[in-house]
């Protein structure tokens, strides 16, 4: 018998325990940082332009380099800390986050860059979903749960909003190294807080690895996306590029293969028997690859195209991001007098609106009020979309299938995410390259300036062409490449725009009246932790 149970007197009600407070600010630490380490090098996207020099595809495989592990590794590493303590794996991600923003920041050339984004991605993937698993592990209750979660969500906002406020403080007035160090300073004492105060918890029961379906969603997803961003450059008849996109689909075949075998899965494939959660899956990740590809335009166009500061190319992340902490408790409030699906059809009624406006605007105007509107409505869209899928996803299954449809909603969720980026700077850069050899083919500039501005092409691309300096022999043709690119990625808005649209009309014609009492999965789904 413990001793709490010894003291305690017959008759009166049994002390409930609460969350230790060490273990509240530890995972809350620990969430802010991943999410900081995920959102802010976007902002500094046009000083990697101008210091490293990337060409072709290799400004967007920067972005990807974190998300990519982040996608296909958070509910492995759920089950990780589930089978050998959270603790662990909240320090060693902290750790393996700091490693990866010293590598970076110390980077001589963009792919010592992707080596540290990759790193940080691994640390983020596994801060994501144990943050909130100590947390969870450590409430007793369903209220005292509900509002530590709540807290959780909103150190998770709070990242979003502080990490492009970081990227352009530092881009601005030190350097882009500077902000990698500044978040490396961050991930050193978040694996400090979490070593000394927080309380380890663990839950093997019934939790193994999937390693079939780990081993296969990886290389699927590493392939599609390398056939995806490396299209542009290197041409998408090419033999790597085809190659890609047959391994992709070979691997992705082979997950399926392996999660109907498997027994305890990455993905439950019996939940998309009901058709609600599978449109909701589906919203999830068109819709947050809207979201995301929308950011990424924005940064290109700002960066590496205008050549804005950092700083003003942070106020349009926080259009795009800083809303949600404010919104999120008025989004709470109306997730319990209006349907989920009502507010996820408005959120991305709200982003298709913004993208089109987006699209609309010149690419030489520099006025940060023209962004205001358009990437408000983005904003916006996004607060109300991100907790509506998921409340949409775990409402139309059976309350004890709650956890693997949050898991695996958030699964296609962060694959959304990581689509973005790269079918944007796919559909960019191909539209863009094409018009600025059809411009040059046309144009009156003399031989040596097109020979010139070919060369440059040819290595880099049109951002490369639209980066020489303008008394250089292709400078000359400056200003084909920065229309070029103004057209191409005005055209991202509108492929994003379009995939929100479609979105929100799947979710009004494919959800209405539609509820949970649908066949629901034979087997019983086992406990996966609900990850931001």
């Amino acid at each position: 018998m413990s001793k709490t149970t010894a003291a305690h007197s017959p008759g009166l009600p049994a002390p409930i325990a609460r969350l230790p407070l060490g273990t509240l600010i530890a995972g809350c630490l620990a969430v802010c940082l991943a999410q900081i380490g995920l959102a802010m090098p976007a902002t500094l996207n046009g000083l990697f332009q101008e210091h490293l020099h990337p060409v072709g595809s290799q400004l967007t495989w920067i972005s990807d380099a974190f998300l990519l592990p982040v996608a296909v590794l958070e509910l492995s590493f759920g089950v990780l800390g589930d089978l050998f303590g959270r603790k662990r794996l909240l320090v060693g991600g902290a750790g393996l986050l700091c490693a990866g923003e010293i590598v970076a920041a110390g980077s001589s050339g963009v792919h010592q860059l992707w080596v540290g984004q990759a790193l940080a991605g691994l640390g983020a993937a596994a801060l994501f979903p144990t943050s909130l698993a100590m947390i969870a592990a450590g409430t007793p209750s369903g209220a005292q749960r509900a509002r530590a979660i709540a807290v959780w969500a909103s150190s998770l906002s709070a990242g979003g909003f502080l990490a492009p406020l970081l990227g352009g403080i530092t881009g601005t007035y030190g350097s882009w190294r500077s902000a990698f160090v500044v978040v490396a300073v961050l991930a050193a004492a978040s694996a400090l807080v979490s070593l000394l105060l927080a309380t380890d918890s663990r839950a093997p029961e019934g939790r193994s690895l999937d390693i079939g379906g780990q081993i296969t969603i990886g290389v699927g997803l590493f392939a599609l996306l390398y056939a995806v961003i490396q299209g542009p450059a290197d041409g998408w008849a090419s033999a790597s590029v085809v190659v890609a996109f047959v391994i992709a689909a070979v691997f992705l075949g082979l997950f399926v293969a392996a999660e109907s075998r498997a027994r305890s899965p990455l993905l439950r494939l019996d939940l998309f028997r009901n058709r609600s959660f599978a449109i909701a899956s589906v919203v999830a990740v068109v819709g947050m690859f809207s979201f995301l590809g929308t950011a990424y335009a924005a940064s290109i166009r700002l960066g590496p195209i205008q050549h804005q500061s950092p700083m003003r190319t942070a106020f349009a992340f926080l259009l795009l991001s800083g809303i949600t902490p404010f919104l999120t408790p008025l989004t709470s409030r109306l997730l319990h007098r209006v349907h989920a699906r009502v507010l996820l059809s408005s959120g991305l009624g709200l982003i298709a609106a913004g993208d089109f406006l987006a699209a609309t605007l010149a690419v030489d105007d520099m006025a940060l009020t023209s962004l205001i509107v358009p990437l408000g409505l983005v904003g916006a869209g996004f607060a109300l979309t991100v907790s509506s899928i998921t409340a949409t996803a775990v409402n139309a299954v059976p309350v004890h299938f709650a956890g693997m449809a949050s898991a695996s909603t958030n699964l296609l969720r962060d694959f959304g995410f990581t689509l973005g980026p790269a079918v944007i700077g796919a559909v960019a850069l191909s539209q863009a390259a094409s018009q600025v050899t059809a411009s040059l083919a046309t144009s009156s500039l003399g031989a040596e300036a097109k020979g010139a501005a070919h060369e440059v092409l040819a290595e880099g691309g049109p951002l490369a062409l639209n980066s020489v300096p303008p008394d250089s022999p292709p400078g000359a043709a400056r200003s084909f490449a920065l229309d070029a690119l103004g057209h191409g990625y005005s055209i991202g808005f509108v492929v994003c725009g379009c995939a929100a649209l479609f979105s929100a009309l799947l979710v009004v014609v494919a959800l209405r009246g539609r509820t949970a009492e649908e066949p629901a999965p034979e087997k019983e789904a086992e406990a996966v932790p609900v990850t931001g």
